[in-house]
C-alpha cells in the first residue's frame, strides 16, 4: 500500500514538475502516471544489470552516472510515450533531482526503507549481481561503536525517547546495559587499541612526542596509525577471524578493512564490490547529497541559535566546519551502513565500525544540545536498518553497541583565562626558550580524507575514467605520500615536511581535550621534578597553582611519580597524601591510571590535567571544544556496552580497555564457535 501511495504521489509530483520545467510537455495526468511508472520499473531493472556486467562501481559511487542513468530513462520514456516531450537533457536531470527530493522526503516519513519487503529486494537484486553465500546456523556479530557517547548520556537518551530501538531491546530483555571505565587517555587511539588489538600501550594522548625519534604521533594520521597498529598488534586482535573493519581507526587484525586508518596502504583488505548496497538503490546517492546539504542548513541554523541565544558554552563553528559536519553525519554515516548491509547479506562473520558523527558534533555544539542528540536519533534509526536486514541475511546476527570513551562539557581554558596553555608557559619560561604548540586539528578531517584516500589509492587505481582524473585533478595538491590529506594537519605538513622532522623548538606543548603534555626537546629522556624546577625554575609552581589545572603528573628522583596539584601532593606509588588530595574528584581509580600512563616510554615530561568541577561535570579543554575528551573528569572516562543478554555480566567492573578486548573475547568464545568457521571470504562477499 505504501509502494502504490508513492506512485501515486510520485505520479502527482511528476505531473507538477512537468508543469514548472519549461522544457518538459504532456497531455494529461495519465501520462505523468505512465511516466513515474516507467522511470521505476526501468530503475528496477537496468541497474542491477549494470553492476552485473561490471560497470565501474566506483563511477556509480560518485553518482555522475546515477544522474544519467535516471535522466536517460526519462530521455527513453520521451521516446516510448509520444504525449509528452523533453527538449534536453538538462530538463531530464532537473526531473530527476526534483523526484529524488520528494521521493527521500516521503519515503522517510513513511518508513519505506524500513520495510523487510524493502531490504528483501535489496538482498535479490545483490544475490542476481554477485552469488548467493553459503546459509550458516552459526551467529555473526557486529560491533557498531559510537564514538565520543557517554553510557549517562545514553541512558538519558533512552529515557527520553530519543533511541527507541535500542529502548526497545532494552525493554524486551533481548539486551543489557553497563558502563566500563576508559584508561588515560580517553580518546579514540587509545580505546580502538585497546578493544580491537588488546594492547593499548605508550599511547599517552590523542598526539605526542617522542624525544628518541624527534617524532610527532597523531592518531588519526594514517602513516603514524599503521605504526601504531605495527607496535601493539600481536596477529590475535578481536577481527582475525574472517571479520570485517569498516571505519576505524585499527583493523584488529581483520582480513578485509576499508575506511580503516591503518590499512590505507594494505591494499589486499579492500575490495571496490564493498559499494553494491549502495549502487542498488537508483536514488542513493543524490539521497545522500541531498541530505548533506540539508545538514549544512541544519549547522547553520543551529549555530545562529546559539549565538542569537547566547548559549554557553559554545565555540567558532564557521569555515568549512559544516561541510566537515555533513560529511561524518553523513556521507561517511550512510556509507558504512551500506557497506554493513553488504557485509551483512554476504554472511561475514564479524564485523566491527565506528561512527563519528556524535563526537564531532557534541564537541561543536556540546555534549547534549538538541543537534547533537539528533544524531544519536538517526543512528538509532539506522541500527533499526540493520536490525531489519538480519532477518533477511545468510546467518542469524548478534548486536553489540559500545563506545570508546565519553564527553565532558565545559568553557576552554582560554575562554576561562584570555590565554591558552601553550602562553601559559610561554609567559612563565626566560625568553631564551622557545615554545611550539602542536596544532590540535579536527579529527573529522582525517576520516573524510583516509575515505577519499581509499577511494583512489584502491577502487580507482590507474583508472582514466573520468570521474577518476576529475578526483585525481582536485586532490593534487592535498596529497601527502599517495594519500589525502585535508584539514589543518595539511598545513601542518606543508610548513614542516613530515610528521618526523624534529622540533626547532625546546618546548613543545601538545593538548588532547583537557590534558595536556608538555616536552622539553632538548633532552632524549624525561625530565625529572627536580631537574624542571632547576632548569625552568616556577614553572612547576605556576602550573600547579593556576585554577584552572587540577593536577600535573610528575616523576620525582626522590618520591617516584607525583601528582601534583595546587593544595597538596599524591604520592602515587606509596598512596599517601600530603594536604589535600588533588586527584579526590577524578575517580577512585585516578591513582591507577596515572600510574600505568607514567610508565609510557614517550610520557611527557610534564602531563597537566585541567580542572573538574564536580558539582557541574564541567572541565577546561586545552583544545577550542565544547565537549571534550582525553584526560580525567566526568563522564568521558565512562564509556558503555551494549550487548545480548544472554551473555553473561562481567564478573568484575571493567576498567581499561585492553580489559574489555578481554571481556569481548570471552563472550565471542561463549557464542556457537565463530572462530571455529575458517571458510574463506571471496571478494564477492566482502
Amino acid at each position: 500500500m505504501r509502494i502504490i501511495f508513492m506512485w501515486f504521489l510520485l505520479s502527482l509530483w511528476s505531473g507538477f514538475l512537468f508543469l514548472i520545467i519549461p522544457g518538459i510537455t504532456f497531455t494529461n495526468l495519465l501520462v505523468a502516471v505512465l511516466a513515474a511508472f516507467l522511470v521505476g520499473y526501468l530503475n528496477a531493472w537496468v541497474r542491477p544489470v549494470l553492476v552485473t556486467v561490471s560497470i565501474s562501481p566506483t563511477v556509480l559511487v560518485f553518482g555522475l552516472i546515477t544522474i544519467v542513468l535516471n535522466s536517460s530513462i526519462i530521455w527513453v520514456a520521451n521516446h516510448y510515450l509520444p504525449w509528452f516531450g523533453v527538449s534536453g537533457l538538462l530538463d531530464a536531470v532537473l526531473f530527476v533531482l526534483g523526484v529524488s527530493a520528494i521521493n527521500l522526503t516521503f519515503s522517510d516519513l513513511l518508513s519505506i526503507d524500513d520495510d523487510d519487503s524493502y531490504y528483501a529486494h535489496l538482498v535479490h537484486q545483490i544475490i542476481n549481481a554477485t552469488e548467493k553465500p553459503a546459509d550458516s546456523n552459526i551467529p555473526g556479530i557486529i560491533f557498531l561503536e559510537i564514538d565520543g557517547l557517554a553510557e549517562p548520556v545514553l541512558r538519558r537518551a533512552i529515557e527520553n525517547g530519543h533511541m527507541p530501538t535500542l529502548d526497545g531491546w532494552l525493554r524486551n530483555e533481548s539486551h543489557q546495559l553497563i558502563q566500563w571505565e576508559c584508561d588515560l587517555s580517553s580518546q579514540t587511539s587509545a580505546s580502538q587499541a585497546g578493544i580491537l588489538l588488546g594492547n593499548n600501550f605508550d599511547i599517552p594522548a590523542f598526539r605526542w612526542y617522542e624525544k628518541d625519534m624527534g617524532k610527532r604521533m597523531v592518531s588519526n594520521n594514517p602513516a603514524d596509525t599503521a605504526e601504531i597498529e605495527r607496535r601493539l598488534s600481536t596477529g590475535n586482535g578481536l577481527l582475525k577471524e574472517n571479520g570485517a573493519s569498516r571505519s576505524n581507526l585499527f583493523s584488529g587484525d581483520a582480513p578485509q578493512a576499508i575506511f580503516t586508518f591503518s590499512t590505507i596502504s594494505d591494499f589486499s583488505r579492500h575490495s571496490n564490490q564493498d559499494f553494491y548496497p549502495l549502487l542498488m538503490g537508483p536514488y542513493n546517492f543524490i539521497r545522500i547529497v541531498l541530505l548533506f546539504l540539508w545538514d549544512v542548513f541544519v549547522e547553520l541554523r543551529a549555530a545562529r541559535h546559539q549565538r542569537r541565544h547566547d548559549i554557553r558554552p559554545r565555540i567558532h563553528r564557521g569555515g568549512f566546519y559544516p561541510l566537515l559536519r555533513a560529511a561524518t553525519t553523513v556521507i561517511i554515516q550512510e556509507l558504512s551502513i551500506q557497506i554493513i548491509i553488504g557485509d551483512m547479506i554476504a554472511g561475514v562473520p564479524c564485523v566491527y565500525a565506528t561512527f563519528v558523527g556524535y563526537d564531532e558534533v557534541a564537541h561543536h555544539s556540546g555534549v547534549e544540545r538538541p543537534d547533537a542528540i539528533k544524531v544519536l536519533e538517526n543512528l538509532d534509526s539506522q541500527f533499526d536498518r540493520l536490525d531489519g536486514i538480519a532477518r533477511l541475511a545468510p546467518r542469524p546476527y548478534k548486536f553489540v553497541i559500545l563506545s570508546d570513551h565519553g564527553q565532558s562539557q565545559g568553557a576552554t581554558f582560554k575562554q576561562r583565562y584570555g590565554m591558552s596553555l601553550e602562553q601559559l608557559v610561554k609567559n612563565t619560561v626566560s625568553t631564551d626558550h622557545e615554545v611550539e604548540l602542536i596544532e590540535s586539528e579536527e579529527a573529522g578531517w582525517g576520516n573524510v580524507s583516509v575515505f577519499l584516500s581509499d577511494l583512489l589509492n584502491d577502487v580507482i587505481p590507474g583508472s582514466d575514467k573520468f570521474i577518476a582524473r576529475l578526483l585525481r585533478r582536485w586532490t593534487k595538491h592535498r596529497m601527502y605520500l599517495d594519500q589525502v590529506v585535508l584539514g589543518p594537519y595539511r598545513n601542518f605538513l606543508e610548513q614542516h615536511g613530515s610528521s618526523s622532522e624534529p622540533s626547532h623548538a625546546d618546548i613543545v606543548v601538545m593538548a588532547s581535550g583537557n590534558l595536556g603534555l608538555i616536552y622539553f626537546t632538548n633532552w632524549n629522556h624525561r625530565l625529572s621534578l627536580e631537574q624542571i624546577n632547576d632548569t625552568f625554575p616556577g614553572l612547576i609552581d605556576e602550573l600547579a597553582q593556576h585554577e584552572g589545572i587540577g593536577f600535573l603528573l610528575l616523576q620525582s628522583e626522590d618520591h617516584g611519580p607525583l601528582a601534583v596539584g595546587a593544595q597538596g601532593i599524591h604520592h602515587l606509588e606509596e598512596r599517601r597524601v600530603e594536604g589535600s588530595d588533588p586527584l579526590a574528584d577524578f575517580g577512585e581509580n585516578a591513582p591507577h591510571h596515572l600510574l600505568r600512563t607514567n610508565s609510557f616510554p614517550h610520557v611527557a615530561d610534564i602531563m597537566v590535567n585541567s580542572l573538574f568541577d564536580p558539582e557541574t561535570g564541567e572541565v577546561a579543554a586545552f583544545e577550542e571544544l565544547v565537549g571534550s575528551h582525553g584526560g580525567l573528569g566526568g563522564d568521558q572516562s565512562k564509556p558503555f556496552v551494549l550487548f545480548p543478554a544472554e551473555w553473561d555480566l562481567p564478573r568484575k567492573p571493567i576498567v581499561g580497555a585492553s580489559d574489555l578486548h578481554t571481556q569481548l573475547k570471552a563472550w565471542l568464545n561463549e557464542c556457537p564457535n565463530i572462530e571455529a568457521e575458517r571458510h574463506e571470504i571471496t571478494d564477492v562477499a566482502v
